[in-house]
């Protein structure tokens, strides 16, 4: 076919240049040859395919051929939609989304879908084995999580505290807005620590296995920025604004507590674990009290020093080594 219409292009040429030849009388040969010339110039412009800048820019002539030239491979799909990466995806909710999914987006989803099988299978890879076939994926994306089964415990420490510091920030609106009344400190620690807790109640059957997994060497620094950060953000909202020593110490105060009352609810088995609320109840209450007594012996050892220094005075003026000489 390409033969064919290279031949046909060639008897063109041969047409205008012999009606170029074959001038008119009247007519100047040279004016005739240069309008031949011209004429023929124009029939192989008409017949040229469109100009393509990227080739001329390579060296490359126009593919004479169509398909080509619309860039439709042999697969029926153009080449853009080939080369083009495919940046869309598919969320549970059958939803699509053009924006690309990172890879820490895909091992949070891998996860969040696990948690539904943790009672099964346990704080195990098979629990996001089966989290990523919920999701449609192949049971090798497993291997995207270095850490294991500590990953999943990890990535649900971290949301439990999304929701709870959620939960306070709208407790906080709330108290702004009028539409509620202010908490004492104690009453608001205890209420935060709790809800906290029973986020573990449906895995509480699992959950020493978890604290294990925790207690391992490699996971011990995520597990202490986690505890970190929830103590901080429970004493931010409870008012807390303290810079000075004060902040270490209630924040290392109200991390004892929770470890302790953590590992109470593991052994309770009563009604609603009401001995594990009360238990709570006491350690806040210790705390407030310690703290009120550490308050009383500040006042108290100021008012001595303060004493201490008036008496000293006196007796400066008494004995007149304050006099002026």
């Amino acid at each position: 076919m390409a033969s064919l219409l290279r031949g046909l292009r060639a008897l063109k040429v041969l047409r205008g240049l012999g009606s170029a030849v074959a001038t008119p009388r009247g007519t100047s040969p040279s004016s005739s040859l240069r309008r031949g010339f011209r004429c023929t110039a124009l029939r192989l412009q008409d017949n040229k395919p469109p100009f393509s800048p990227s080739a001329a820019s390579h060296g490359h002539a126009a593919d004479p051929d169509p398909a080509a030239s619309q860039g439709v491979s042999a697969s029926g799909l153009g080449e853009e939609d080939v080369s083009k990466p495919n940046t869309s995806y598919q969320d549970q909710s059958g939803e699509h989304s053009e924006e690309y999914e990172t890879e820490e987006q895909l091992q949070a989803r891998i996860l969040t879908s696990a948690l539904e099988f943790v009672p099964l299978h346990g704080w195990t890879m098979e629990a996001i084995a089966a989290g990523a076939e919920k999701l449609g994926l192949s049971t090798a994306s497993t291997g995207m999580f270095d850490n294991g089964a500590g990953d999943l415990v990890l990535h649900f420490i971290a949301h439990c505290n999304s929701r709870l510091t959620e939960i306070l920030a709208e407790q906080h609106k709330q108290v702004q807005l009028g539409q509620a009344e202010p908490q004492k400190t104690a009453d608001f620690l205890r209420v935060a620590i709790e809800t906290r807790l029973r986020m573990y109640i449906p895995y509480i059957d699992t959950w020493p296995k978890a604290m294990s997994l925790l207690l391992l060497p490699h996971n011990i620094p995520d597990s202490l920025k986690h505890l970190s950060t929830l103590v901080d953000d429970i004493w931010y909202y409870a008012g807390d604004r303290s810079t000075d020593m004060n902040w270490y110490t209630k924040r290392a105060a109200l991390m004892g507590i929770y470890n302790t009352t953590e590992l109470v609810i593991l052994q309770d088995s009563s009604p609603d674990f009401q001995d594990t609320w009360n238990f709570l109840d006491n350690r806040i209450q210790d705390v407030v009290n310690m703290a009120s007594t550490a308050k009383q012996v500040q006042s108290t050892s100021e008012a001595v020093v303060q004493g201490l220094m008036g008496a000293a005075i006196t007796l400066k003026n008494l004995t007149g080594m304050n006099q002026r000489r």
